[in-house]
């Protein structure tokens, strides 16, 4: 059951794990033999010599995450109350076992490696999988309890360092996850047994037979699907990683009998049935297979899991597609289907769709109809779904989509108490959750957080704290006012936050001092970049961690003034400005940003003459962007000027500082058209420029080539189109530029004049249209106001030069 890389699992059902109950329930011993057999019967025990008393065996297979053989484990372990359970799992949670009555399932095992995050896998499980349910009736009967799968030290260790699993997953040769066929049987009948099964019967689903044969029957026919199940790995030899795994798993069932146990009962996939039913090999053979394996330190804890992460599409090997389903399978007591159509219109009840009673009874009506044209016992997911998107619905996509989110996939998410193995950092994080009333869930959350207010303040540094740590629990949007007041986030809980934690449990005891280490590693990184560094300091001022930002702003003055590459500067300056404003803002303090700031801002204005010199089209447009990002970071400066020492040597405010260097450049006649245009815009909007319509007149004349007199209006019409309606000169430049193109001319510029044009607001575009079309107007006018007298002698002058004299 652990989560493997979707190339260790078998496909269609039995990907998520269909395997079924025992082949023979008897066990007998032979003579001089320390494994075990099979006897006939169902159900009985038999023992053979050298057992020292009798010893019973009973294997039940089972389809993980599968509510009607959870029902059924349930049933046969109270008929058969066997004094011994050996489950198919990593055998270091067996101390673990003793805690899951207190867990709110879906829980998992969460098995790494300390100090390599990389190497870690899950064992999940809901609470209608039955090897749940087999550990909760270990718990409640009082019996001892044991995983009996390959043991997580031999499964995280791998062939080699240097083919580390991705986090999450189990290493790139875990075998699949119990009751999967492994990778190499994928062809032919032994590539899909259940598929194969159905197939025989008639059926072209594999899951839809499963769900008639079993779950939809109320019991498992553990001796009937067994029986199939030898028949189908009948002449089969597993791979060296399943064999491995089978071995312990007798291993383990020889040590419960050597311990004393006399009925011991083992859940596993019925894909390995038959090799722990039969005449088993000599332990000996076994234990040579089990010789040698490399080994790692693992350790082990429980999680929460999500019903989302429990899906197959969410890449889990052993995943299903409808754990919302099952859940509701599992858990109605009777008439699952009307249970199921009532609360999904409750579901739509809430998001304000108008479903009565009728629409449910309906829709059950259409549901029991379609199961009854198709030969099913009972209406499946396929057929509710149907008959919702018939019914309820009324045929509408997203209402059907609704459904599936909130209930056939669902939003579940597990809880696990107190007393679970944590690190110090995640038992911080519970205890932040607690007091800053942020509970964790699995649906996206969305929450607007005033930063006036202590509560919410203390909510944006965690969060903040924890994006540093690398664990996204919270996803910060973009206001929708003009304040830095306020912050929306979208908050979303997974399992691999927890991964997360443990990975940077080294760093600190509490998310603020792990927080504060982490950013003082990345501030020592020798390849922390410029632009890196700002963001890091902006970060810490966002998290609040005044310990840690003496660090990060001494590494980002040493990197400023090594750094020759205008660029680089120009792309750092907007965040360092931004945190400069949020330490306002929240309060903290940011001694020194200031003075970093300014220094940046020199050296921009001081490189900005020699970075625009030269420049293709492309370079143009990226350099244009760091423009106008260091131009809006100017303006939250502010007027304020800066010491007097600074003064003298700066030339007055950032601001002034800032539109003087680029009123120099703007004067050069090397410029790229773009980088021309766009600063002519920004000093007029900026109120230093009188002669904006010279300059394009200039820029649009002949002496220029269309493509760039073109450019020189995209930049100059970047800022938006309000300019032309406000000022007919200047429309009245470009409307002549435009009409004074030949053909060929304007095709060439149409793309960039389209670009251009095409930024502009649906408003400003239908305001410049009616400008040029009132202006023809008033031209056609002035037209029509001719003095003919004084005219004609013009007129016969025009007539003699074209030979038309006595016209």
């Amino acid at each position: 059951m652990s989560d493997t890389q979707e190339s260790g699992s078998a496909a269609g059902p039995v990907q998520g794990g269909v395997a079924t109950g025992p082949g023979r329930d008897d066990v007998a011993t032979g003579p001089g033999r320390d494994d075990v057999a099979t006897g006939p019967g169902q159900g009985g025990g038999a023992t053979g010599p050298g057992r020292g008393g009798g010893a019973d065996v009973f294997v039940l297979g089972v389809r993980h995450h599968g509510p009607g053989s959870a029902r059924a484990v349930v049933a046969e372990l109270n008929r058969l109350r066997p004094d011994a359970l050996l489950i198919e799992g990593p055998p270091e949670a067996d101390a673990l076992v003793a805690l899951a009555p207190e867990l709110e399932p879906p829980v998992a095992l969460l098995a790494h490696v300390p100090g390599q995050p990389s190497r870690a896998a899950f064992w999940p499980f809901a609470e209608f999988s039955p090897e749940w349910q087999a550990i909760l009736y270990g718990a409640a009967a009082g019996i001892p309890v044991r995983f009996c799968d390959l043991p997580a030290a031999h499964s995280l260790a791998g062939d080699r360092d240097d083919e580390a699993p991705a986090p999450g997953s189990a290493p790139a040769d875990e075998a699949p996850g119990p009751g999967a066929a492994p990778a190499e049987a994928r062809s032919g009948l032994h590539g899909d047994p259940i598929g194969a099964l159905a197939a025989a019967a008639g059926y072209d689903d594999p899951e839809r037979w499963w769900e008639d044969v079993v779950e939809h029957r109320g019991d498992t026919p553990f001796e009937v699907i067994a029986e199939a199940m030898a028949a189908v790995r009948e002449g089969y030899e597993p791979d060296e990683r399943e064999a491995r795994r089978e071995a312990h798993m007798r291993k383990t069932l020889r040590a419960a009998l050597k311990a004393g146990f006399t009925r011991i009962a083992v859940i596993c996939g019925a894909w390995h049935v038959p090799a722990l039913t039969g005449p088993l090999p000599p332990a000996t053979a076994d234990n040579a297979l089990l010789r040698g394996l490399p080994k790692v330190k693992a350790e082990l804890t429980w999680v929460p899991w999500t019903y989302g992460r429990l899906a197959s599409w969410s890449g889990y090997g052993a995943g299903i597609t409808s754990p919302g389903w099952y859940h509701h399978l599992f858990g109605a007591p009777d008439r699952p289907v009307e249970r199921w159509l009532a609360a999904a219109a409750a579901v739509l009840r809430d998001e304000g769709l108008p479903v009565s009673s009728a629409h449910v009874i309906e829709s059950v009506r259409l549901a029991e109809s379609l199961a009854t044209l198709r030969g099913r016992p009972l209406a499946g997911l396929g057929e509710v779904t149907e008959a919702a998107r018939a019914v309820l619905c009324e045929g509408d996509d997203l209402a059907v989509e609704l459904i599936q989110r909130r209930m056939v996939v669902s939003d579940r998410l597990g809880h696990v108490t107190d007393g679970t193995p944590m690190v110090p950092l995640q038992r911080d994080l519970r205890e932040q959750q607690r007091r800053l009333k942020l509970k964790p869930e699995a649906l996206d959350r969305e929450i607007d957080l005033d930063l006036r207010k202590p509560l919410d303040l203390d909510r944006s540094h965690l969060l903040h704290r924890l994006r540093l740590l690398g664990v996204g629990w919270g996803a910060l949007g973009e206001s929708r006012g003009k304040g830095t007041f306020r912050e929306p986030w979208t908050l979303q809980w997974r399992p691999e936050h927890d991964l997360a934690l443990i990975e940077h449990a080294a760093l600190g005891t509490t998310v603020l001092s792990a927080a504060a280490q982490r950013a003082r590693d990345q501030a020592g990184a020798e390849s922390a970049a410029l632009a890196d560094l700002t963001a890091l300091v902006e970060l810490c001022l966002l998290a609040e961690l005044p310990e840690a930002l003496p660090e990060v702003l001494a590494a980002l003055s040493a990197k400023a003034a090594l750094d020759t590459d205008v660029t680089h500067l120009m792309a750092a300056l907007p965040a360092m400005v931004r945190a400069h404003r949020y330490g306002d803002v929240r309060g903290t303090s940011a001694d020194g940003l200031a003075v970093i700031v300014r220094s940046m801002l020199e050296r921009i204005c001081v490189g900005l003459p020699v970075a625009v010199t030269g420049l293709d089209d492309d370079a143009a447009a990226d350099l244009l962007k760091h423009v106008d990002g260091v131009h809006t970071a100017v303006a939250l400066l502010g007027d304020a000027a800066p010491p007097s020492s600074e003064t003298d040597a700066g030339g007055g405010s950032p601001r002034s500082r800032w539109l003087v260097t680029l009123r120099g450049v703007s004067d050069r006649q090397d410029l790229h058209g773009l980088i021309e245009g766009r600063l002519t815009r920004i000093l007029l909007d900026s109120g230093e420029l009188q002669d904006a319509g010279d300059r394009m007149s200039r820029a649009m004349s002949r002496g220029q080539t269309p493509a760039r007199a073109a450019a020189w209006v995209e930049g100059f019409l970047s800022g938006g189109g309000l300019l032309l309606v406000h000022d007919p000169r200047l429309l009245a430049l470009v409307d002549g530029w435009l009409t004074g193109l030949s053909g060929d001319q304007f095709t060439d510029v149409l793309p960039l004049l389209r670009r251009t044009f095409g930024g502009f607001a649906v408003p400003e575009r239908r305001a410049v249209g009616e400008r040029l079309r009132s202006a023809g107007r008033g031209q056609a006018e002035a037209e029509q106001d001719v003095d003919e007298r004084r005219a004609a002698a013009a007129v016969a002058t025009v007539l003699a030069i074209i030979g038309r004299d006595g016209g």
